[in-house]
Order: C-alpha cells, then structure tokens, then sequence
C-alpha cells in the first residue's frame, strides 16, 4: 500500500498543489498576523514623537515669555502640562507598550513617565502655581516683582531647561524602539513573503517536471495507441508500465488490445459463419422461389420437377432425388421425376406402399446387393391430411443431416403437396366445368331444337299418312308447308343457340355487353331500342351477368319477329340492399292471350333462366298498346362481403 501511494502521480500532484495551496494559506495567516500585530505601531510613533515636540513647546513657554497677559500665559503654561500629561497617558501609546516589565520598550516608557512625575511634572507645578492668579493658599504672601520669587521663577525655567534635553534624549530612545519593532515586524513580513514566493514557484517547478517528465510521455503513448486502435490495429502495446496510475491504466490498455485481438478475431470467424448463413439462407430461399415459381403452374410436368430435383442437390449438397406419386391411397405408386442420370429411383420399390404410409420425415437404409449401405431421406408430400406421395433424397455415407437442410426440403416437399392439390383440383374444377357446359348444351338443345325436330318427324309421319291415304293436294301443301315453318324455325333456333353459345361478357363488363347487344339489335331491325342501365355501381357475379344477358336478348329477339313495335326500352336499376329489376317495354301490337305455340320454347327458357336466379318473371300487356317484359332478383354478394354477412349472422 505504502508503494502504491509511493508511486502515484495524483498523490504527488495533489501534495504539490496542497503545499502550494498551504503556503498560500500560511502567507495570507502571517501577512494578517503581522499587520495585527504591527497595527497601532505608526500611531504610537507619532504619539511618540509628539511628546518630544510638546516637551520643545513647554521649555519654548517658560524661555520666552513675552509681553501677554499673565492670566493668559498661566492658562497657556498649564495647558501645555496637561497636554503632555495627556499624551504620555494616551491608548494609541500605552495600547503597543508589552506587559512583560523587562521588555525594553516597557523600561522605556517606565523611565520617561518616572522623568515626568518624578522630576519634571513637580517643578512644572511649582512653576504654575507661581504664574496663577489666585495664589490663596498655595503659597506664602508676597509682592509682585519680589526678587525672591522672580529669581525662583527663573531657576525653574533653568531646571527645566537642563532636563529637558536628556528627558527628549529618553523619549528619543521610545521613538526608535518604536520604530524598530515595527520594522522588524515588517522584515518578518518581507521574509515570510520571500520564503513562500521561492518555495511556491519551487513546488509549481516541481509540478512542472511531474507533467513533463511522468504524465506527458505516457499519455502520449496512450493517444498514439487509441489511434492506431481506433484504425483496428490492435498489435500495438503501450510501453509505459510503471506502478503509478498511467502505468496502470497502459497496463489494463494492453490487456484491452489482447481481448479486442480475440474478439476481433472470433467476430471475424462468427462473421464469416452468418455470412455463409445468409449465403445458405438467401440459397433456400432462392430455391423456394423458384420452386414457387415452377409448381405455379398447374400442369404436372415431370421435366420441371426433375430441375427442381437438380436444385435442391445445389443447395442442400447431396443427393440424387426421385418424387413418387400415388395414384391412390393403397394404389399404384409411380415414380413422377428424378435427377439420376441413369433415371434409376433411389429408394427401393418394394417398401412404396409402406412409404405412403409415414407420417413424418424419416431416414430410411436398405442394403444392397453388395452389401452397401443406402440411406434415404424420406418427407412424405402432402397437402393438409392429404397425401399425394413422397420426395425422395439420397444422403451419401458420412454425410450427417443439419437442421437446416431438414427443413428446407420439409417446406419444398409442402410446396410440391401444395401444387399438386392445386393441379388436381384445377383439373377436376375443369373437369366439372365441362361436364356442366356440356349439360348446358344437351339442355339448350333438348328445349329448343329437339323439340323443333320431334315436330318436323310428327309432321314428316303426317305427311307420309296422307300421301298413302289421301291425293288431297291441299292438305299435302298444308303439311309441307308447316314442315317448312318447323324448318326455318328450327334454322333460326340454331343459329340463336350458336350465338348463346359464343356469347360471353369480357373485362369490359355487363354495361359493355349490354350495349353491344342494343347495337346488334338495332342493326337488325329498324326499331329505336333504348338502354337505361342504373345498378348504383353494383358488380354482379358473372353467371348473373350471362343469365341477364341472355334473358334480355331473348325478350329483344321476340320484339323484333312479333311486336311490330318501333321503339323500346330496356331498364336495369337497384343496386346494394335494392333488388335488380329488369323490363324490357316496346309500343308493340301486345302479346296475344295464348302467347306460345307448341313449338316456341323462348319464353320457357327466359322462365327458366330467371328462375335460376332465385327471380320471377312477368310478361303482360301494357294499356292501350305494347308488351313490357320484367324479373327482379337480389344480387349475389361476393368475397369478403358474404364472409362478413355470414359472421353476423352466427354473432347474432
């Protein structure tokens, strides 16, 4: 402990700014104790050197009398004597005087007040109480002018005379003792400033050599180390290790460089490991990207999954790969794709079904006909509970399966479950489309030109009957003639179900459709056929879009052959909780009371085609002249919005 304070930098910069601080302090207390000691000194001088001066002003007094009053002279006399008398008493002069009665300032002023009572202030009085007035009691009677008084009048001025010199002399010496013990006070002032002085500006050296000498070189050494630090070099060593505090503190600089080396160097090896993370992770995620982009595709392809085999031996370092489908659960098992060159599957073909059956991934081993070890790893491909088969992935022998790799090939083989189900559904959704268009067709021909052809064959069988059992010509020509009809009508059915069966509704919508077909209309006949389409921005489903279509064309085609009209109007409105309502109005002769004959099926059809829409059709007569044909049916919501209905519903 003694050594490390022995040592410090702080502890002897901190002595050396207390040793300047504390003679600081000591020459503030002695310049202060000095001056209250020395305080009074110059009074007392002057007080002093006034009592030789008065001593002057009384020897002056009695020599030189002059021509005044003795009255006045007396007054004068006796107070110059009390003033001295005064003045030798006075504080400023007894406040500096030592107590000790040996000091020599104390025997000196002893001396002069013992000179003064003793020997100078009696004469003094007798002098006084000469030159008084009122001498009743004081002295014996006598004249004026007495030469007895007068001649002792005049021996006591001359005794004063001859004292007065060696009494200043003594006072003299009070003066100069004075004098010198206040500048022996301020010579110890002076030394004591001096001493402070040299030993301030010795301490403040001292400080001097301590910064330059064992604070600098070390901090310069530290700077230059943070430096080349900071550009991350950590080679560098501080030299400086003394036991002070910078050597300390170079010391723990050192053992910092060490543990930054390290670090440094473990941040770059951890560094480098993310690195070749992200290269793994941007590799995975490139490979399901393109995987997405593939399967995308709803066609099973076996060429793309065998490229999609080939990447996934790039990216997860090992394989070949085979894909095996099943036709069925518990059926045929066949193999979809596989990146072997020589097309051989890597599994073995005598476990397919037991293969189709896992639940999860597993590691399967087989050995083969010489003795060798296979090993697989098989992810069962599936979508939801539905499995279509399983991906197949060799792993070679010492090649130990990361996580990472499990995983990935785990979420490639759901993407391939996935867009197989895609695939399949797609398939049957087409599937099922067909076989609904075709029983669309088989309808529409069954409702329209079979009949016509079942009344042409019941015509065809009438006129062979009359041919056989009657020459009547007339009849004949009656047969033949509605033979002729069915025919044209029959045509004319067929053309309506060829352009039924063209007809669709584009991206442009049923606003479009609609138009064009007032503009088809209108070409075809010379009747004014006007379109008020009002649905509030309401989107119908596209089989209520075909269905309005065709239910409006078929009104439209009937205004034309049997209205005779020459304008119509054909009216959507409603829209959001609002019905869509739809009339067809002409200025026609009017429907008759029977409208349909055995062989027309169009009103039949447009019955049936507003029935599918949940909808009831009217024809009927307009007053006085015309034909207006209506239906009214809700719109059918679509996405989230029957979703929402539907969730309301079960909330409340």
């Amino acid at each position: 402990m003694a050594q490390r304070y022995k040592n410090s930098i702080v502890l002897r910069m901190g002595i050396s700014m207390g040793f300047i601080i504390l003679l600081g302090f000591l020459t503030m207390l002695g310049s202060i104790f000095i001056e209250e000691k020395t305080q009074g000194h110059a009074a007392a001088v002057n007080q002093a050197g006034s009592l030789r001066m008065q001593s002057y002003r009384i020897a002056t007094r009695l020599v030189y009398k002059s021509d005044i009053n003795p009255e006045t002279y007396w007054k004068l006399t006796n107070q110059l004597v009390q003033e001295f008398e005064d003045r030798l008493r006075s504080p400023r002069l007894i406040g500096i005087i030592p107590a000790d009665p040996e000091h020599k300032l104390t025997r000196a002023y002893n001396r002069i007040n013992q000179q003064w009572h003793k020997k100078i202030k009696p004469v003094l009085t007798v002098y006084v109480g000469l030159m008084a007035p009122d001498k009743t009691g004081l002295l014996p009677p006598h004249e004026v002018g007495d030469p007895l008084w007068v001649a002792t009048q005049q021996n006591i001025r001359s005794r004063y005379v001859s004292i007065v010199d060696r009494f200043v002399g003594d006072i003299d010496i009070l003066v100069r003792l004075l004098e010198e013990g206040t500048e022996s006070n301020i010579r110890w002032l002076r030394a004591i400033q001096l001493n402070s002085l040299f030993l301030t500006l010795a301490a403040v050296f001292y400080t001097m050599y301590l910064v330059q000498a064992v604070v600098l070189p070390p901090l310069r050494d530290l700077l230059r180390f943070a430096q080349l630090a900071r550009h991350g070099d950590f080679t560098v060593r501080v030299k400086h290790e003394q036991n002070d505090e910078l050597g300390q503190l170079g010391s723990a600089f050192n053992g910092m460089a060490d543990d930054l080396s390290k670090m440094y160097a473990d941040l770059e090896k951890r560094v480098r490991e993310k690195t070749a993370d992200l290269e793994r992770s941007n590799r995975s995620l490139e490979l399901l990207y393109k995987t997405t982009r593939r399967l995308s595709d709803t066609h099973i392809s076996p060429r793309m999954y065998e490229e999609l085999l080939k990447d996934i031996e790039k990216v997860v370092g090992f394989g070949p790969g085979n894909i095996c489908l099943a036709k069925s659960m518990g059926g045929e098992v066949f193999t979809l794709a596989s990146s072997n060159l020589s097309g051989a599957t890597v599994c073995s073909q005598d476990e397919c079904l037991s293969c189709m059956n896992q639940q999860g991934t597993e590691i399967k081993e087989w050995r083969e006909s010489d003795q060798t070890l296979r090993r697989v790893l098989s992810i069962p491909i599936r979508d939801q509970d539905e499995q279509h088969g399983i991906l197949f992935i060799a792993i070679p022998e010492g090649t130990l399966l990361k996580v990472w790799q499990k995983q990935l090939l785990e979420a490639v083989a759901d993407h391939i479950g996935a867009a197989i189900s895609v695939a399949y559904r797609t398939t049957y959704n087409r599937r099922l489309a067909l076989y609904e268009e075709r029983g669309v067709i088989a309808r529409e021909l069954h409702d329209s030109l079979a009949q016509s052809l079942s009344y042409l064959k019941i015509q065809v069988s009438r006129l062979d009957m009359a041919i056989k059992q009657s020459s009547d010509t007339q009849a004949i020509q009656g047969v033949v003639q509605e033979i002729r009809e069915g025919l044209s009508s029959a045509y004319r059915q067929l053309r309506e179900l060829l352009t039924t069966f063209r007809l669709k509704v584009d991206g442009r919508g049923l606003l479009q459709a609609l138009e064009d077909t007032v503009d088809e209309f209108k070409g075809r006949s010379e009747i004014d056929i006007r379109l008020d389409c009002n649905l509030q921005g309401l989107q119908l489903s596209e089989n209520q879009e075909i269905h309005v279509l065709q239910v409006i064309r078929e009104a439209l085609s009937n205004v034309i052959r049997h209205s005779g009209a020459t304008s119509a109007q054909v009216t959507l409105t409603g829209g959001e909780d609002e019905p869509i309502r739809v009339s067809v109005v002409d200025n026609g002769r009017g429907i008759p009371a029977s409208p349909e004959r055995s062989r027309h099926y169009g009103l039949a059809i447009m019955d049936e085609r507003v029935r599918s829409l949940n909808g009831i059709l009217t024809i009927e007569p307009l007053p006085g002249c015309g034909t207006r044909v209506a239906f009214e049916f809700m719109a059918a919501k679509k996405g989230h919005e029957a979703i929402v209905d539907k969730v309301d519903s079960l909330e409340l």
